[in-house]
């Protein structure tokens, strides 16, 4: 806190004044965090001319954030925010803000908004345990080709969908 406190330019009691504590500062991270994400692949998918351009743009979305902001990614995604029940419902909120997002764009006759919810946390999933291991193994390479690479992947996928 005294490190944050020196960055931010006050005291420590002016910043407890605005952050009761640690704990309360991460959870305000990590809200922070998922919510610049989620902007990114909201905005990127608003650009988007068709359901294929959707899944590109909101893959490049999420490794371009990741790319650009590996530390907060870390922060959000880290085995450490899984060990602890309030910091994991936080980073659950997140994953569910954006499969919510992405749900809406799954378009399949008969598939329910439930169903719809589910492949779009599967999608988060896949874009997640990518871009844990891209992290650990260096990042190598162009976050715009992973995601193409992803894309194709996924858009596949939802494409022989069914219902039945």
């Amino acid at each position: 806190m005294n490190d944050i406190a020196v960055e931010a330019g006050v005291t420590k009691p002016v910043l407890y004044q605005h952050v009761p504590s640690k704990r309360a500062l991460y959870l305000e991270l990590l809200d922070n965090v998922g919510n610049e994400m989620l902007e990114a692949i909201t905005k990127a998918t608003a650009e988007a001319g068709s359901p294929a351009d959707q899944v590109r743009l909101g893959f490049r979305a999420f490794f371009r954030y990741v790319d650009a902001e590996g530390d907060a990614f870390r922060l959000l995604f880290g085995s450490g925010t899984r060990r602890d029940p309030e910091f994991a419902e936080a980073v659950e909120r997140v994953e569910d803000a954006i499969a919510a997002t992405i749900a809406e764009f799954i378009v399949v006759d008969g598939l329910d908004r439930e169903r719809r919810f589910l492949l779009a946390l599967g999608l988060v999933g896949m874009a997640e345990a990518t871009s844990r291991h891209w992290m650990r193994s260096g990042a190598a390479g162009d976050p715009d080709a992973l995601a193409q690479q992803v894309a194709d992947l996924a858009w596949h996928g939802l494409r022989d969908i069914r219902t039945g």
